[in-house]
């Protein structure tokens, strides 16, 4: 210690306190034994951690540099993808045409406070899976409990925000695609989830295996929050209300319409003056014969087998500004918004509450605290939050609730919890498909579009959208 230079104590002492700091930030003082290794790698140097420098072998001291450069570069990309910020890619339209399919996002940790890893021992910047190697990129042990630090603010109304998928925790491999819980249904509606989900299992040559994962490492989704906790809300004819009242829709907005051309058949540059993407148009053929006569579609004439037959139609999302073009345009004979039964299966799942995509609730989000009164319509609603979420067991025998083998006819929640749904509004699998987002769940705020690909042209044609790079997300 008495051979330490005045720099080598300035470096100690810098290095010591900005350790220390995120000791207090984490929380966790048992990192206090890590000041030992520094006070050594600074003044004291009794391990000789450089000593691989006075290796006489170049091939030796090549190797171990590599090593060191790649091993610092991978602690550092764990702490930063940890606590600081991390990259994400959008990577179906949910958001469009708020944020892109093709956009590349640094989404901040630090504006919600960033959650303390329920598994410590992984690997940077793999979520679940190794690439190549296709095994797990997490260790299950040790498995910490939720915990938050403290950040530059909280989660609110409207904010874009990147969360775990909740319905990522069962995943059967084969169908990583697919919520597992909706799944079952998709098979046999009539057997219910518990014999679908034996049947699965029981086959995994189809569905592959099926896997549990812990919050942390569940898919990244990334929705608009519209509904905080203790919030009512409610869906009628696509227009949200929260607490009975009208919530403003995002700016860009989409929702689906079919729209009959007057007889033309559209090609790209025509979608494209509508803003409507390779993957967004679709074309409906004659086997929806049936669907326009619902929706007072007529014929264009008759062939001449006698047959009726229709001007294209096609079923396309737009924003309100690109619905007002295509009326002006000349382009439609008519426009009729989507249908709501293409929506599909909404939760809860199992318990039919007469509910759809576009007509949605009544439904009360769970606040942190609050207590609610147990019944047959609560329990379908908040089961996952009590079980799957907030891990109770939660049984029902002749019609009375036991909680962790307790009599109960209340529950008091121990998380916020969020409704999110996609600017997309036709086109997102979101809280209308799979219930609320947990507190925990929550990852971070996209806060920058660095990159922006346009995936239906060519990288020298278009393929990089230089009017999005380094933009600023904005949450209207």
């Amino acid at each position: 210690m008495r051979k330490a230079s005045k720099s080598q104590w300035i470096k100690f002492g810098v290095v010591a306190l900005i350790y220390v700091l995120f000791i207090v930030w984490v929380g966790n003082f048992w990192w206090l034994l890590g000041l030992p290794v520094i006070f050594d790698i600074y003044i004291s140097k009794i391990v000789p951690w450089g000593k691989w420098k006075q290796s006489k072998n170049k091939s030796i001291r090549k190797i171990a540099e590599w090593a060191d450069a790649i091993i610092f570069a991978l602690v550092a990309v764990y702490f930063i993808n940890t606590y600081i910020f991390q990259n994400y890619k959008i990577p179906t339209s949910s958001l469009e045409k708020s944020l892109l399919v093709g956009d590349f996002l640094f989404v901040s940790k630090v504006s919600y406070g960033p959650r303390v890893p329920n598994t410590p021992l992984s690997f940077p910047l793999a979520q679940h899976t190794l690439p190549v190697l296709n095994c797990k990129s997490y260790i299950e042990w040790p498995q910490w409990d939720y915990k938050r630090l403290k950040g530059f603010g909280e989660v609110k109304r409207n904010d874009i925000v990147v969360f775990n998928f909740p319905a990522g925790d069962t995943v059967a491999l084969n169908h990583q695609q697919t919520d597992f819980y909706s799944l079952p249904y998709q098979l046999r509606s009539d057997l219910g989830f518990l014999a679908n989900s034996a049947y699965m299992k029981s086959h995994p040559q189809t569905f592959g295996k099926v896997v549990y994962r812990p919050v942390d490492r569940r898919e990244n989704y990334v929705k608009r929050c519209i509904g905080m906790p203790g919030d009512s809300l409610q869906v009628i004819d696509n227009q949200v209300y929260i607490d009975g009242k009208i919530l403003e829709n995002p700016q860009k907005m989409q929702l689906n319409y079919l729209v009959e051309t007057t007889g033309s058949i559209w090609n790209d540059k025509t979608f494209s003056f509508f803003g409507i993407s390779k993957d967004d148009k679709n074309f409906l053929d004659m086997r929806w014969a049936g669907l326009f006569r619902e929706l007072g579609i007529t014929p264009a004439g008759t062939n001449q087998a006698g047959q009726d037959y229709y001007n294209p139609v096609y079923r396309v999302p737009l924003t309100q500004e690109a619905l007002d073009k295509l009326k002006k345009s000349g382009y439609a004979k008519s426009i009729t918004i989507e249908p709501d039964y293409f929506g599909g299966l909404v939760y809860p799942i199992h318990y039919d509450l007469g509910w759809t995509r576009d007509n949605y609730g009544p439904i009360w989000i769970p606040k942190r605290d609050a207590t609610i009164e147990l019944d047959e319509k609560n329990i379908a609603l908040y089961e996952r939050c009590i079980v799957n979420y907030e891990h109770n067991n939660l049984k029902i025998e002749n019609g009375k609730i036991y909680i962790n083998d307790q009599l109960v006819n209340t529950y008091t929640f121990k998380y916020n919890y969020y409704f999110m749904m996609g600017d997309n509004r036709h086109n997102s699998a979101d809280s209308r498909s799979w219930g609320f987002v947990p507190e925990d769940h929550i990852v971070g705020k996209p806060i920058l579009v660095w990159l922006s690909l346009d995936k239906d042209r060519s990288l020298f044609n278009g393929g990089i959208r230089w009017n999005r790079l380094f933009r600023f997300v904005d949450g209207k």
